[in-house]
């Protein structure tokens, strides 16, 4: 690309979004504050996870800054790249994830990241990646509608061909292959993007992550006082096992981590803090929690839809 790479902007961004991040969600939740745990990393780097426990309304909210280097890239890094492998990297970016107390409120997932693959005498490879999905365990046409919609009018200025490709990746991406299943509804995903050059790309992640909060907190507002029992909560915590299934199985974000020395416990702050799993379980035909699977997990246009 023409023009040159600025990483400690991209670092500058990262570290300004998690902390206004942050306070959304404590404001949001109105109870508990972030804990913040700043750590290094013996083989290079280092970050600063922040994790908001048994709130009001989030039972469990991570938001991880991280900025990375090594000398090799792992495994997980250039398996669709060989021709990187061997490469120094450098990798920056946030990770977000949010479990709900309550199990009409989705569970939600963002994330936003730089990398950089370098070897002498030869140009940097870089390119961003990021995007946002949601996991409802009960469905609601109208809060797809939002979600979505948000996520379209975030990429909408940097080109009408971007969102319907960034959904078709989503759609794509987080499906348990093992199971035929989709993870949720949905959103934006987008990886390996270096499309228009390094302002370009950066500002279509910015914009990617500045959309987040518009996207999800409204939802949360308007679902967090719905009455729930335990029925919701067995329901809730069954979905849940999907998600911890998808995020060891296939997510390039924690095997990366786990490949490269990451930090165990920031890598695993998305796993929700009570999930279980159930033998050849199927719900009730014409209940809510059929729906879910009938009637939302299926990859669909929401917007021409309503």
């Amino acid at each position: 690309m023409s023009d040159a790479i600025d990483p400690d902007a991209v670092a500058d961004f990262l570290r300004g979004f998690q902390d206004r991040l942050c306070g959304d969600l404590e404001a949001a939740d109105g109870d508990r504050a972030f804990y913040i745990d700043r750590w290094d990393r013996p083989a290079g780097g280092g970050g600063d996870t922040r994790v908001l426990s048994d709130g009001a309304v989030f039972e469990r909210a991570g938001v991880a800054f991280s900025l990375v280097h090594g000398d090799q890239l792992p495994p997980s890094a250039s398996a669709s790249r060989p021709e990187l492998a061997g490469r120094s990297f450098r990798a920056m970016g946030v990770s977000v994830v949010i479990h709900p107390r309550n199990p009409y409120v989705p569970t939600s997932h963002a994330n936003v990241r730089f990398f950089v693959a370098e070897a002498p005498d030869a140009p940097p490879v870089w390119w961003f990646g990021g995007g946002f999905d949601l996991t409802p365990y009960y469905g609601f046409r109208d809060d797809c509608v939002h979600w979505h919609a948000t996520a379209r009018d975030a990429v909408a200025p940097f080109g009408a061909h971007l969102h319907p490709a960034f959904k078709q990746h989503c759609d794509e991406y987080f499906h348990l292959r093992h199971r035929d299943e989709r993870r949720g509804v949905g959103g934006l995903f987008f990886d390996d993007f270096s499309e228009g050059g390094f302002d370009n790309a950066f500002a279509v992640m910015r914009a990617v992550a500045e959309a987040f909060p518009r996207a999800y907190l409204p939802i949360v507002e308007r679902r967090r006082d719905t009455p729930w029992g335990e029925r919701e909560r067995d329901w809730q915590c069954y979905r849940r096992g999907r998600y911890v299934e998808f995020n060891l199985v296939y997510d390039r974000g924690t095997l990366f981590g786990l490949q490269s020395g990451g930090r165990t416990e920031s890598i695993l702050m998305s796993m929700p803090p009570r999930a279980h799993w159930r033998y050849d379980y199927h719900p009730e035909d014409g209940s809510p929690e059929a729906a879910l699977l009938t009637d939302f997990l299926p990859p669909r246009d929401w917007l021409s839809d309503a």
